[in-house]
């Protein structure tokens, strides 16, 4: 009986602390991703003394001509870009998925280089390339690159990888029986594109279209850089908020950018569910078969394709490597003295940007991976449990640059006056915050919170609920098991999760740039800076610098992932 009791108790212990567990996690999603959007949504519908205003403000938005042009541009923008880049991905993931091509894991991985690099790189790289002094200029290839023309060309590439990733993904699950079947029956190769492997891959292409369109969208770098006069919603924000300092401006141009990442976060949800349904368990894995002439179109492409991505990276380099373009190209180290960037600051920024992209990458991995057990992992607490997974999906429809506009409204303001309510004040205890590093840290940590978030529950989802049955029944504490079971064996998926955290925190410039201050200076934002000061060669060299990093970190991961399988295998 005493054992019983003691059973008992322990048990009603562990529920308590996975309770408490839970709802910490909850309150830190609410606290940091709730409340800063309903500051924008108040915002958004106050004048500048904080007084009800309704729709006057909408009304005055679209009354502007200019910022109406930038909405028309921006779906513009988005539309082409998306055509392209998705276009691309589409046979470039085919050809590596279902031809034999040679070289695909260098293929692979050259593709995604554009996904560690800033995007104002890729507009700075368009710059050497194409503008005024640029290489294919001088050779009498005259490109209208300021504008919407610099824009496309550079949100193409930038949504590339990430429509390469989904649509790789979507190519893998093949049922090879329904080749076998058309080929049984003679059916030539563009009917089976068309009536097999397209319908095959839908859901996997409308998602890669709704997040290329949402990416496209919402970008600040490259519309900075290459976009010249030409407006879109991502730097009127910009020009509202930090130009004018219009915060009730820029609450409405960031409920208009909150609308498409809604409709594609909604789009995402309802195929992901139909693409697990249409997945067979009889389904046998495609087979590539050899045919030479598609064997060697698709590897053409993925040369051509390649050779494209290392001409803009290597251009770039070049430029961050010599004197002053195009006058003396002379060799010199001196654009990478990050101590004589704007006074000594850039090597501050530069340092900064590392300790954020850390501490976001740890905090950030650890408050996610605990969520993501104590949901998976956890059968009481069910409502706590379906709210704090509604919260922790939610971010993947929250653009980067609304983020940074809800943060900034919330933590800057020293008190909050309640709505309906006869002036009442209601200080703010977060306040301490703004101006500091840790504002941007959390920024990153809500920004990318949603799809580390999924790895682990994915990772979680395979573990075999025995390990925690065996567990309760031996009377073995939950947290022993978490640490001598379910951590070693997702180790990879957590590994994965602090990777990319790290490398999208440290490159990510539209959530942070509304919130760095000269005391607080971080590296995205400095090049953003050294660009408009026509500074281009130092700000080059530090887009380098931050994808040489980023590109190490994803090797020594690489590296230790191939590792590790190695030592399974051999064990």
């Amino acid at each position: 009986m005493n054992r019983i009791k003691t059973f008992v108790r322990r048990g009603e212990k562990e529920d308590i602390v996975r309770g408490a567990a839970i709802y910490l996690v909850m309150i830190f999603l609410v606290l940091f991703l709730v409340l800063p959007l309903c500051t924008l949504f108040l915002k958004a519908f106050q004048d500048k003394s904080g007084a009800f205003a309704g729709l006057s403000q909408f009304a005055k938005y679209f009354q502007s001509k200019s910022m109406v042009y930038s909405i028309s541009h921006t779906f513009f923008i988005a539309v082409v870009s998306t055509f392209i880049s998705v276009t691309l991905a589409f046979f470039f993931a085919y050809s590596l998925s279902r031809k034999n091509v040679p070289w695909k894991g260098f293929f692979r991985y050259v593709g995604m280089i554009p996904i560690f690099a800033p995007t104002m790189l890729l507009g700075i790289a368009l710059i050497y390339l194409f503008g005024n002094k640029g290489i294919f200029t001088a050779l009498g290839l005259q490109v209208p690159l300021y504008g919407r023309v610099g824009i496309i060309i550079a949100e193409s590439i930038y949504c590339f990888p990430v429509a390469t990733t989904i649509l790789t993904v979507a190519f893998s699950a093949a049922d090879n029986r329904l080749y076998e079947a058309a080929e049984t029956m003679g059916t030539s190769a563009v009917r089976k594109m068309f009536t097999i492997t397209i319908p095959n891959v839908k859901y996997g292409l409308i998602s890669a279209i709704f997040v290329a369109f949402t990416y496209s969208f919402t970008d600040f770098g490259a519309p900075s850089v290459v976009g010249g006069n030409y407006n879109v919603l991502a730097t009127d924000v910009y020009k509202q908020v930090v130009g004018q300092q219009n915060f009730n401006m820029g609450a409405v141009v960031g409920i208009i950018l909150l609308f498409p990442a809604v409709l594609s976060f909604a789009v995402d949800r309802i195929t992901n569910k139909k693409q697990n349904a249409a997945i067979s368990a009889k389904s046998i894995p495609y087979q590539i078969k050899p045919h030479r002439p598609s064997d060697m179109a698709a590897t053409i492409f993925c040369f051509l394709i390649t050779l494209a991505m290392l001409l803009f990276f290597a251009v770039a380099l070049f430029a961050s490597l010599i004197k002053f373009w195009p006058y003396n190209l002379t060799f010199t180290l001196s654009n990478y003295d990050l101590g004589r960037i704007s006074s000594g600051s850039g090597i501050t920024a530069f340092k900064n940007s590392i300790i954020i992209a850390l501490i976001s990458a740890f905090l950030g991995t650890f408050i996610t991976f605990l969520g993501a057990y104590l949901i998976e992992k956890n059968q009481k607490f069910k409502a706590s449990r379906r709210i704090t997974y509604m919260l922790s999906i939610t971010p993947l429809a929250i653009p980067g640059t609304v983020v940074g506009l809800s943060f900034i409204m919330f933590f800057n303001a020293p008190d909050f006056k309640i709505p309906f309510t006869d002036g009442y004040v209601l200080q703010n205890p977060f306040h301490f915050l703004y101006g500091t590093i840790w504002i941007i840290v959390l920024a990153n940590m809500i920004h990318f919170y949603s799809v580390p978030f999924s790895t682990a529950t994915t990772a979680l989802k395979r573990l075999d609920k025995e390990f925690e049955t065996v567990s309760e029944s031996l009377a073995v504490p939950f947290y022993k098991t978490l640490r001598r079971v379910t951590l070693p064996l997702c180790t990879p998926a957590i590994c994965e999760m602090w990777v990319y955290f790290f490398v999208n925190s440290l490159v990510t410039v539209s959530a942070v740039v509304f919130l760095f201050t000269p005391t607080a200076p971080i590296a995205a934002v400095a090049i953003v800076s050294l660009e408009g000061a026509g500074q281009t060669a130092p700000a080059v060299a530090m887009c380098m610098l931050l994808l040489f990093i980023n590109l190490i970190v994803r090797a020594l991961y690489e590296a230790g992932r191939h590792r590790g399988q190695k030592t399974g295998l051999s064990s």
